[in-house]
């Protein structure tokens, strides 16, 4: 079987489907596991950042361990492929585990998060790490893995629309408190609102499905010590206890435009239903994909060569580096949209909407991808998605919480543009694996790929410390709304420019990429004749 044959729709399908599995996760952490921490689990923002980016200093070394095991790797379903198979279920417990609450101290929640945090990275390393280099096994022919990679990235952003589309609203689904309220009218636009739960609820939140109405405790000493209005308040409830609230702001209220929503429950049995969708869909990739390319037969293994071939292989670095830079600017965007639209829209329910609408964007971008960078060039196409995307979302700083339709708008340019990143990123390292073999007559595939996942999580990280640290800067508490109101700049800031700024730099880092077109096309050819001699 040719290394250079086109790959069937078929299999480009089933591989698409293991990245759409690990973005339940990944997406699945990135977007809905900060606020997670911070507004349901209980941690501070600074807490939180800080986990995300200790947790990360290991992934250097178990992403460079992983790619080395994955090249060694020797069984009858080839090197890559077992991973996927073996890892399926351990990554669906782990991720369910991260949205778990249990009922401990202060200490014991930081130390349950970082225990459950490091072993989800890692069981994600050895998921990710062999997926991606699979990509540079299926085929030697560049331009089929670009295809692959379009392929590759609709599926990721498939996975990611499920779980950012659907989440919320499973959250409200299983969270349901089967509350009673009663509501009385005061004046035109403020009513009596008072509810009870018949059982007791550690964390609920309380709002208007639309979130404009402001929220009161009509008894100043009340449950949680304050008593200025906000959009929605969060509070524990005892069973059968009334709770009494002066609800003002819209007109015509009714017990079926307000919800209560117990949010660790939801946040739970949603996540456990998505982890059950992940383990399916990587059981679907590994039964649907084949690995085509042999590491030269007269390589022998050498981790001291493996390494020096590595460091000396310029188009591995700018990618590691290029590919650290795009994940945090997309890790920024995706951890503040939620808590932009809880707190500056007042609509999280409207983020399900918006996040959807950047998932449409992202697959029309990766399809997109593949004749645009035919027409470009991967790395003219690279530099221009990122001044362009960063550019637009910038402008997001201009926008007010009544812009619904520029925020949107803008949210959906940029993303177009974003999705081109990793789309060619995945492409172009196995690019790499081929200069590496033309260049020094030796294939580390799996070493290479190492960096797609070192980037990805450790860009995650980074942007989790951002996150945290901005938002502690500006005091925010996702349990207080009176230091929600005051952190709102900050929020406005990592949602629009602060993100923008990294695409810049890596835009400029770009231009020190050596592949170009014409390169490319040298080496497939070299390495084609190489192997039909083989």
């Amino acid at each position: 079987m040719s290394s250079f044959e086109k790959i069937s729709i078929k299999e480009k399908i089933g591989y698409a489907l293991g990245d759409g599995a690990a973005n339940i996760a990944w997406r699945g952490v990135a977007t809905f596991l900060f606020i997670f921490y911070t507004d349901v689990f209980g941690l501070s923002p600074v807490t939180v950042g800080v986990l995300m980016l200790v947790a990360r200093f290991s992934d250097g070394i178990s992403d460079v361990v992983m790619g080395i095991i994955g090249d060694r790797t020797k069984s009858k379903y080839g090197k890559f492929r077992p991973w996927i198979l073996w890892t399926a279920i351990p990554l669906a417990a782990i991720l369910s585990l991260l949205f778990t609450s249990p009922d401990l101290g202060e200490t014991g929640k930081i130390v349950y998060a970082y225990v459950t945090y490091i072993f989800f990275t890692l069981i994600y390393t050895a998921n990710n790490v062999p997926y991606g280099a699979l990509m540079a096994v299926m085929t030697g022919d560049d331009k089929e893995r670009t295809s692959l990679g379009s392929y590759r990235m609709v599926g990721a952003f498939g996975g990611g629309m499920l779980v950012q589309g659907a989440l919320l609203f499973l959250v409200a689904y299983y969270g349901n408190v089967n509350p009673k309220i009663a509501i009385d009218q005061v004046t035109d636009d403020t009513y009596k609102v008072v509810v009870s739960a018949p059982s007791d609820v550690e964390n609920v939140n309380i709002k208007t499905d639309d979130g404009i109405a402001l929220f009161t405790w009509e008894d100043a000493q009340d449950v949680s010590g304050e008593d200025s209005p906000t959009h929605g308040k969060s509070f524990s409830m005892e069973a059968d206890k009334e709770y009494v609230f002066l609800v003002e702001g819209e007109q015509n209220l009714s017990t079926d435009k307000i919800t209560i929503i117990d949010q660790k429950r939801g946040y739970s049995n949603a996540m456990y239903l998505m982890s059950i969708f992940l383990a399916i869909l990587m059981f679907l990739t590994f039964y649907t994909t084949k690995e085509r390319i042999q590491p030269p037969k007269e390589q022998k293994n050498n981790l001291r060569k493996d390494f020096k071939d590595l460091i000396s292989n310029k188009p591995w670095l700018v990618l590691l580096i290029i590919g650290l830079l795009f994940n945090v600017y997309n890790s920024i965007k995706q951890g503040i949209v939620i808590i932009y639209f809880s707190h500056y829209l007042h609509n999280q329910l409207l983020s399900a909407s918006f996040l959807i609408g950047l998932m449409i964007a992202s697959v029309l971008g990766a399809m997109a991808t593949a004749p645009l960078g035919k027409r470009l060039g991967k790395r003219n196409l690279f530099i221009y998605a990122l001044l362009f995307s960063g550019g637009v979302n910038a402008l997001l700083a201009f926008c007010g919480p009544e812009d619904i339709t520029a925020i949107f708008t803008i949210g959906i340019v940029s993303e177009f543009a974003a999705a081109i990143f990793p789309t060619l990123f995945f492409a172009m390292l196995g690019d790499a694996a081929d200069y590496s073999e033309f260049k020094n007559g030796r294939r580390a595939t799996g070493l290479i790929y190492s960096a797609g996942s070192f980037a990805t999580k450790f860009g995650g990280g980074i942007a989790g410390a951002i996150i945290g640290l901005v938002l502690g800067a500006f005091a925010y508490n996702g349990q207080d709304p009176e230091s929600i109101k005051g952190a709102v700049p900050g929020i406005i800031m990592l949602m629009s420019w602060v993100p923008a700024l990294i695409t810049v730099l890596a835009a400029g880092l770009m231009f020190l990429y050596p592949l170009t077109q014409k390169k490319l096309d040298e080496i497939t050819l070299e390495l084609k004749q190489r192997r039909l001699q083989e």
